[in-house]
This record gives C-alpha cells, structure tokens and sequence, in this order.
C-alpha cells in the first residue's frame, strides 16, 4: 500500500544541502583527527606554532565530528524523515534555510575561533558566548520547525522515530542553554555561572548527555527509519521501541557522574551515576535488538547491500559500545580505565562504528532519492567504503584497548617500600605503539570518506535540476 500525495509535497533542497555538508564535514573533521593522531606520534606535526599544537585542534576534531558531521547528518535525516513520515512538508522553507546557514556559520566560527585559543575549556561545549548564543538560536529555530511539521502532519499517527528526533532536539536545548549559563567579560571571554564541584557536575550532565541525547538518541531515530526502509522489513517490535524510548530517556539523564568518578563530587552522586549507568545497558540492547531482529527473513541481503550492512553493523558497534560503557562506569573498572586510552577507544567504538556508520548508510540511502537516481553511482565503491570503516575501526579501538589497560596497570604499579614503578613518560613510551596503530585505523576510516565523497559527486552530476526537482515533487510514501 503506497499513497501518492501532491506535487511539490516535500522540502528536499534543505535535506540535500545538509546531506553534502555531511560529507564535507566528515572529510574535515575525520582528517583533522587522523592528523592530531600523527601529532601523538610525531610531535614535531605541532610545528611549533599555537594554533597547529595538539590542544588547540583536539576541540576542532571534535566539533567538527560531532556537530558538523554528525549534525548535519541529524538535521538532514531528521527533516527527510519528519517530512515523509507525517506526509507533509516542512512547515517553513525560509526557517528551514536559516537552520542550515545559521548552523554551517556557527561551525565556520569554531574553525576561526578555536585554534585560536578562544575557549570556555568545556568539554564539547568550548564555544564561546556569541557562537553559543547563535547555535541556541539555530536550535530553537530547528525546533519549531521539526515540531510545526508534526503538528500539520496528514497522518494520525506520530512515528517512533520522530518521538527520538523529538527528545534529542528538546533536551539538546535545554542541556546547551543550562551549562552555557556564564558571565562575558568581553566578546572571547566569560567564565562559568556556576562554581568547583557544581561546575563540574553541570558540564558532565551536559558532556554525557551530549553523547546520550545528540549521539544517541538522535541517530536511533535515524536507526528506526533507515534501517526497516532499507531491509525492506518492518521493524521488529514496535512495542519495544516505544518501551525503548521511554526507558531510555528517562535513564540517560542521571548518568553523567560516572565521568567524575574519585573526584571532589560527593560520593552518593557517583554511586548514582554508576547505578544509572548499569540499567541503561538494558534499554539500549532493546534497542539494538529490535534493531537488529528487524533483519528477519532479510539477512542474506546482507550479501549484496552494502549500504544495509553499514546500517547492521552500526547496531552491532551501537550495541557493543552500550555495554562497554556501562562496565566502564562501574568504580572499580573506572579506577583502572579513567584518564586512560582505554576511554578514548570506548568513544570512538561509538562514535566511528555507530554514529559514522549509520549516518554514511543513511546518507547512501538518500542521496539517489533526493537527486532522481535508481541508485548510487557505485556499489563497489560503497563496498570498499565499508571496509575501509570497519578495519579502520577495529584498528582504533583495538589499539586504544591495549594502550588504555596498558596505562592503567603501570600508573598502578607500585613497589615494595610504595613509590611508582613507572614514570608517566614510561607509559607513555609503551603507548607509541598503539598510537601508530590508532592513526593507521583513523586514516582507513578518512580515507573511505574521499570515496563517499566521489561517490555522491558522481551520483549527484550525473542527475540534472529537472530529476532533483522531480524526486522532490512525485513524492510517493509507503505506509508505515
């Protein structure tokens, strides 16, 4: 059953804007990482200057990754799917529009500003007051908008991957708007409005939920969509999505002490966030299961589709990654794990095998319907694009395995009359290994994006206006 509906239904030229950027971004900001990555193999890549040393790029590579990257990945999904879902088109072009150019300058103002040193040293909220302003105002914007396509939807029924669209959007806002709170003392400079252990425990609400609600919560709506669309199965349980979502909002929150764990916060608070952090393994293997199991009856599809494989096995690194970071939240693992590698390597399982992957496979998805093609140019360049990610991420997070329980066990190493065994430099010197082996596996997973890159070059040339236009127009939904 399929319901053809008006011409001109759809707002697609937003969605390819955010869909190319997506692209762009993740060359950019996967490339800055493979280069701070060499910085920790050969420090002479700092060159010397300020603004190319290691601490002034590190905050770049992550905002581009995370807000470039994966937000435009989410603003393009988001409003593909919001649009097709309720079978009406987004409630304002002009809003719409704003949200893309407003969010592209606010990335343009972390590039000038960031290795400049203008930073508030919060952790994936380092942008100063005018760019957090902006980016509030970009996001509020994106909320009407996402919310005001809802509300004249066609169809009675609100799909479960809005109400994760939905909840990542809302509580983005309200996480950025609360730890931003701070006193400028000029146009590059304010300081916190909140003090020592409170300040702390604020950033990582925010810093935690960051990873919950934008790297989470967001890309499993992507998962709810792309996922059935693309095995042509529908989803395995719907009932367990709704069980998923509801369990998983209202567990994520309280999470974010297991990052301040043997710090000056009062101890029953990282007991609370270690506790919230175990049950949350349960709703988000729900997740993962349903997720996966809606591959029943589809699995040798798995053969010929690489674009679904990246979708499956960014459930698998979703899943992993889910139950790697409850047990690392646990004290005594943390007291092993904490400021070592090992935490880095967590990050990235999630972040280059659940987020990357399942963005590219959307984006994939996407790209030949947005522009009037059958297809993408080449599915054997979306195969070795799918290689290259996943040894790239085995690599990464293999390596960042070995360093991390490497580092832990001789920052621990004591002798018999209680001085330290090893010296810091010590550990470090054992840790060049895996650096080497950590820059390796980021340049696979960069690499396969110049092949994305060609890819949706050639897919995108080789349509003309008329056939973007058309796709945009002759818009026909299935049922959901």
């Amino acid at each position: 059953m399929s319901t053809a509906i008006s011409p001109t239904a759809y707002n697609y030229k937003v969605v390819r804007q955010f869909a190319i950027m997506t692209v762009v971004w993740g060359i950019l900001g996967m490339g800055l990482g493979v280069f701070i990555a060499s910085q920790l193999v050969w420090p002479e890549l700092n060159f010397g200057l300020p603004w190319t040393s290691f601490g002034r790029l590190r905050p770049l590579h992550t905002n581009l990754v995370i807000f470039a990257f994966g937000g435009c990945a989410l603003f393009a999904t988001s409003y593909y799917v919001v649009q097709r879902t309720c079978q009406t088109r987004l409630i304002s072009d002009s809003l719409a529009a704003f949200t893309f150019w407003g969010w592209q300058a606010v990335i343009v103002g972390a590039i000038v500003t960031l290795p400049l040193g203008y930073t508030t040293t919060k952790e994936y909220a380092e942008l100063e007051w005018p760019l957090a302003i902006l980016l509030a105002i970009v996001w509020v914007t994106y909320g009407l908008v996402f919310f005001g396509t809802i509300t004249k939807r066609k169809t009675k029924h609100i799909y479960v991957g809005n109400w994760f669209y939905g909840a990542f959007i809302v509580v983005t806002a309200m996480l950025h708007i609360v730890n931003h709170a701070s006193l400028p003392v000029s146009f590059f400079k304010s300081y916190s409005a909140y003090a020592g252990a409170t300040d702390a425990m604020i950033q990582w609400w925010y810093g935690h939920n960051a990873v919950g609600f934008f790297l989470t919560t967001g890309f499993l709506g992507m998962m709810y969509y792309f996922v059935p669309k693309q095995a042509e199965r529908p989803i395995y349980s719907y009932r367990l999505s709704i069980v998923h979502f509801w369990a998983l909002i209202t567990l994520y929150i309280w999470a974010g002490p297991h990052h301040l764990h043997y710090t000056a916060l009062p101890d029953w608070a990282q007991s609370l966030g270690m506790a919230m952090s175990i049950i949350l393994l349960a709703p988000s293997w729900g997740g993962m299961i349903n997720g996966m199991m809606t591959l029943s009856g589809a699995w040798h599809k798995l053969r010929t589709d690489p674009i679904l494989r990246f979708l499956v096995v960014s459930l698998a690194f979703y899943g992993m990654s889910t139950f790697e970071g409850p047990m690392m939240a646990i004290k005594t693992v943390n007291s092993l794990s904490h400021y070592t590698d090992w935490t880095i390597g967590h990050v990235h399982a999630g972040a280059l095998g659940w987020v990357a992957m399942i963005s590219i496979g959307a984006i994939y998805h996407m790209i030949p319907k947005l522009f009037g093609r059958a297809q993408m140019h080449s599915t054997g360049l979306i195969n070795t694009h799918f290689w290259l990610a996943t040894i790239g991420t085995v690599l990464y997070i293999a390596s960042m395995w070995v360093n991390g329980i490497t580092q832990g066990l001789m920052w621990r190493a004591i002798n018999d009359d209680g001085t330290l065994t090893y010296s810091f430099v010590e550990a470090l010197q054992a840790s060049h290994p895996g650096f080497i082996v950590r820059a390796l596996g980021g340049a696979f997973f960069a690499s396969g994006m110049l092949f994305m890159a060609y890819n949706v070059f050639r897919t995108v040339r080789a349509s003309n206006p008329a056939e973007a236009k058309a796709a945009e127009q002759i818009a026909v939904v299935g049922a959901h």
